[in-house]
């Protein structure tokens, strides 16, 4: 892994996010109240691209098709697909996965993820 600068610190206000291409993979990196996040750029219920997703609770991205919300800290699934009425049914399919993170660190201003 190697650790690539994306941007500036000042690139990304707080409560907003960016997308970036590092090594051919497409992420997102997060300005939250504590801190750089980044986290693979797809949903991983069905590929939707987050980017047009809507950054809610400060620190969770919700999917903008079927709502499924990730925690950009973790990663972690905060909660699954629901929209709309009967996605359920697909998610017996395309079960719960977290989205994949990449460490961030700021030095000197500039923003580094490793990839």
């Amino acid at each position: 892994m190697a650790r690539h600068q994306v941007c500036e610190e000042n690139d990304i206000p707080v409560g907003e996010k960016k997308p970036f291409v590092v090594d051919e993979e497409e992420i997102l990196v997060y300005h939250l109240e504590d801190g750089f996040f980044a986290t693979q750029s797809r949903c991983t219920h069905l590929f939707w691209p987050l980017k047009n997703g809507k950054l809610v609770d400060k620190c969770t991205v919700r999917c903008p098709f079927h709502h499924a919300r990730f925690d950009v800290r973790t990663g972690e699934v905060v909660q699954w697909a629901n929209f709309p009425p009967g996605v359920q049914l697909l998610n017996f399919v395309r079960g719960e996965k977290s989205l994949k993170t990449y460490p961030v660190t700021l030095e000197a201003g500039k923003v580094l993820v490793e990839v």
